[in-house]
């Protein structure tokens, strides 16, 4: 009989293509029986990688996957050791690599040329009269050399009739519906892979800014020598009142620190122009827990890549709206006297700071780490040596307390004005520090047979950044 029954948290990509590598984010647990789980490794593609693992059965690991050079099935296995008994070899998942399907080129596409730039467009449900001010702006350039691909997330058929209308009978828009409803990240992904294997350039765009004139041919004349570019930007209302002249208002800009910019984005999607190399190494998407920003993915590749060039002026409006806010990040004080009440409401902060703390870990720090992961298996030797170091050394940081020590120090650097994370690293720190401590609170427990059922996963919003929220909302 089986001692331990392994299950995931949450699934593995159910296909990889052709020719790929990548790292897959892999978190579950071990249903044990009740006695504790005492080791955990994964098996994938013939190669071990040790997981990372708590006595309540707990475990996580990010899985290099090499590039297969032909279709097949990738069998993720768990060995699982439960103590005092033998080590175990338990299935997992099947993740099947598939070739890509050979794509037809897109109505409008097929006499673009080396210099057009494909501007890629996610929609959702949106705002008739923001979407029109996008297109008009779009149409309105000056460099006329684009064509824009527009990946409909399954919008109510309201939306998307209203969508067709504005487009007409442009040549130069090609609108592609997905059949099911993929939220921003991957509808995002979805539109980069409409881009034909000719492109050169693509840009993207969102759904209800507004561009300057000349956004595309500025954008276009600062590349060279770069991998992508990105513009500064103005906010301003629906109404189009300006709110504030540049985003980089309370917080420095990156573009030449990689560890800063996996730490805390600082390329905004629709602000960019990138090369084709990008897009190679960036699809397919990485699946990572906690929130996922496209965004965030294709600056890291960029500057793992090579150099981002940063263009010193706004080049669109950056429409702020209702859709576009990001929450209250004030905190109220418990009220009333009453002792009671606030022995209780301290311990629910003690609470809450434990949960912050877990979710730091796990939805802080292992997603980069993912992400981290999935840029050195594409990248290899495309990567600069001192680039791959600085991955390396993140990636190493909830096991080597030198790693450790270099992320806590990072925090510091807001004091002599370099605040380009917000001092991110400090909550990442502490995620770490948690599971550290939980580690060894689990073992006490488990010798003194209090050891109780793995908690569930923490609340996605429990991992605050409360610096970085403070910041978005001056915006």
């Amino acid at each position: 009989m089986t001692a331990a029954i392994p299950e995931l948290d949450a699934p593995v990509p159910a296909t990889l293509p052709v020719g790929v590598a990548s790292a897959i984010s892999c978190r579950g647990r071990c249903r044990t029986g009740g006695r504790p789980l005492a080791g955990v490794t994964l098996r994938a593609s013939g190669a071990n990688h040790r997981a990372q693992w708590l006595p309540d059965g707990q475990f996580w690991a990010t899985v290099p996957v090499p590039a297969a050079a032909r279709p097949g099935t990738i069998a993720l296995e768990a060995l699982v050791r439960v103590a005092g008994g033998p080590e175990e070899r338990l299935p997992l998942a099947e993740i099947e690599v598939v070739a890509p399907p050979a794509a037809a080129p897109a109505s409008g596409t097929a006499a673009a040329g080396p210099e057009t730039v494909f501007v890629c467009m996610a929609t959702f449900d949106p705002d008739l009269a923001l979407l029109r001010a996008q297109l008009e702006s779009l149409r309105a350039q000056s460099d006329p050399a684009w064509v824009c691909l527009i990946s409909d997330d399954c919008s109510s058929e309201h939306s998307f009739d209203g969508l067709l209308e504005l487009v007409g009978d442009d040549r130069r828009f090609v609108v592609s519906r997905s059949e099911r409803r993929l939220g921003f990240y991957r509808n995002f992904e979805r539109a980069l892979s409409l881009v034909p294997a000719q492109a050169e350039l693509i840009a993207l765009c969102d759904q209800d800014d507004r561009w300057h004139p000349d956004k595309l041919a500025v954008l276009r004349a600062a590349l060279p020598g770069a991998t992508l570019v990105y513009s500064d930007q103005r906010l301003v209302t629906a109404g189009g009142r300006l709110l504030r002249a540049t985003l980089w208002h309370g917080r420095r800009n990156n573009h030449t620190n990689l560890a800063s910019m996996l730490i805390a984005n600082s390329i905004t999607g629709a602000a960019s122009l990138m090369r084709r190399e990008v897009l190679d190494l960036a699809l397919p998407f990485p699946e990572v827990a906690g929130y996922q920003f496209h965004d965030h993915w294709l600056g890291l590749v960029a500057l793992s890549l090579g150099e981002i060039a940063y263009v010193d002026r706004p080049l669109y409006d950056y429409v702020q709206h209702a859709g576009a806010v990001f929450g209250d990040v004030t905190q109220g004080r418990p009220d009333g006297p009453a002792a009671r009440r606030a022995r209780g409401a301290r311990r629910a902060r003690r609470g809450a700071r434990r949960e912050a703390r877990r979710a730091a870990y796990f939805y802080g720090y292992l997603p980069r780490q993912a992400q981290a992961c999935a840029v050195l298996a594409r990248g290899g030797a495309c990567i600069a040596p001192r680039k791959r170091r600085a991955l390396a050394g993140f990636i190493a940081c909830d096991r080597s307390a030198f790693a450790f020590a270099w992320l806590l120090a990072r925090s510091l650097r807001c004091l002599v004005g370099r605040n380009e994370t917000l001092a991110t690293e400090l909550e990442l720190a502490q995620g770490i520090a948690w599971r550290w401590f939980e580690a060894i609170r689990q073992r006490l427990a488990a010798r003194a047979g209090r050891l109780g059922e793995p908690a569930p996963p923490p609340a996605l919003d429990a991992f605050s950044q409360r610096r970085l929220r403070r910041w978005r909302a001056t915006l």
